[in-house]
C-alpha cells in the first residue's frame, strides 16, 4: 500500500509540472531578455503607422463597394432586447 501512495503522489506531482510548464517556460523567457511576440507587435505597429498599403486613386475606382453593415442584434444584446420586449407578468 505505502508504493501506491508514493505513485499517487509522483503521479499528482507530474501532473502539476505538465501545467505548470508553459508558465515557467514564459517566466524564463523573460528572465533572459526575449519578449516573445515582441517583433509581431512592431511588425503590425509599423503596418499601421506606415501605411503600406496605400491604394492610389486608379485601384480606389476600381475596387468593389463594400456590402452594406447588417445592424441586426447579436449575443447578450439579442437576448436583452427580447426580454426587454416582453411584459412583466401579471399579479398573481
Amino acid at each position: 500500500m505505502r508504493q501506491d501512495s508514493i505513485l499517487a503522489r509522483v503521479s499528482e506531482s507530474v501532473a502539476f509540472l505538465l501545467s505548470a510548464l508553459p508558465l515557467l517556460g514564459l517566466l524564463l523567457a523573460l528572465l533572459l531578455g526575449h519578449y516573445p511576440g515582441c517583433e509581431a507587435i512592431v511588425r503590425l505597429s509599423e503596418r499601421i503607422a506606415g501605411g503600406a498599403h496605400r491604394t492610389r486613386d486608379a485601384d480606389r475606382r476600381h475596387a468593389l463597394p463594400k456590402p452594406p453593415r447588417a445592424y441586426a442584434p447579436g449575443g447578450g444584446l439579442l437576448i436583452a432586447l427580447g426580454l426587454a420586449q416582453r411584459p412583466p407578468p401579471l399579479p398573481a
